[in-house]
């Protein structure tokens, strides 16, 4: 069984008139699909933004986002001057979670592309650089300490670096909840509101679980719900 790579449309029009009338998304379609033309690509869902390209408010994008993360998907764009020019927002794309494509990347072309391009090469390139300096850092000072380095030799984590990776398997667990939210919402609308039927459901449409399973539970889908209660109460 061949199993398809999931994708998440995403186009942007820059004037409300040519969102109304099609133009420019036809072209950008195209440029989708001929990236993806190999047959084992699935298009779970499709996004359009009219939006100026230097507002970073994007609310299709966050859609678009949300749905990628929910399905486990890539987001695929038609060119790299669809998103921004703004490393700003570049950064935001990051933080999001997602897998970006571009349809034009392989054949990059202006200077719009050729600095995005660089700028996600200067990123993954100061990350690298970072943690090699790190890495190195910490080993020379242990071994400065008489630390014997290679195998395991019972350290841990300190407290504060337990909390921090706490904090950041909560905030990823309430991002997952407000993901599903809308989805959520509509099973309750089609009279699907405990959560084994819930669980049945999201298994039955394909949704991963957060740990990108296949088949929901009903203990997990009432920790989601309780996420989402709280958050409301914030």
């Amino acid at each position: 069984m061949i199993v398809k790579r999931r994708f998440v449309a995403y186009y942007r029009v820059s004037t409300r008139k040519q969102g109304q009338s099609g133009l420019g998304l036809d072209a950008q379609r195209a440029a989708v699909a001929s990236y993806l033309g190999d047959g084992q690509a699935n298009v779970i869902a499709e996004f359009t933004e009219v939006e100026s390209g230097r507002r970073s408010d994007r609310p299709a994008l966050d859609e678009a986002l949300a749905a990628a993360r929910l399905h486990r998907a890539a987001l695929v764009v038609a060119k790299v001057d669809r998103l921004t020019r703004s490393v700003g927002f570049l950064e935001r794309l990051l933080e999001a979670g997602v897998d970006v494509r571009f349809a034009d990347l392989p054949a990059i072309e202006g200077p719009t592309g050729r600095f995005m391009l660089q700028q996600m090469a200067a990123v993954a390139e100061l990350e690298a650089g970072l943690i090699s300096a790190r890495t190195k850092s910490a080993l020379k000072a242990a071994k400065a300490r008489g630390q014997q380095l290679g195998g395991h030799r019972g350290g841990g984590l300190s407290r504060a670096a337990q909390a921090r990776g706490r904090e950041e398997q909560s905030r990823l667990a309430d991002r997952r909840a407000q993901d599903l939210a809308p989805l959520l919402a509509t099973l309750r609308r089609e009279g699907v509101r405990t959560p084994t039927a819930i669980a049945r459901a999201l298994t039955a449409r394909g949704i991963p679980t957060a740990r990108g399973g296949e088949t929901w539970s009903a203990p997990t889908v009432a920790m989601i719900e309780m996420r989402l209660r709280r958050s409301k109460m914030k």
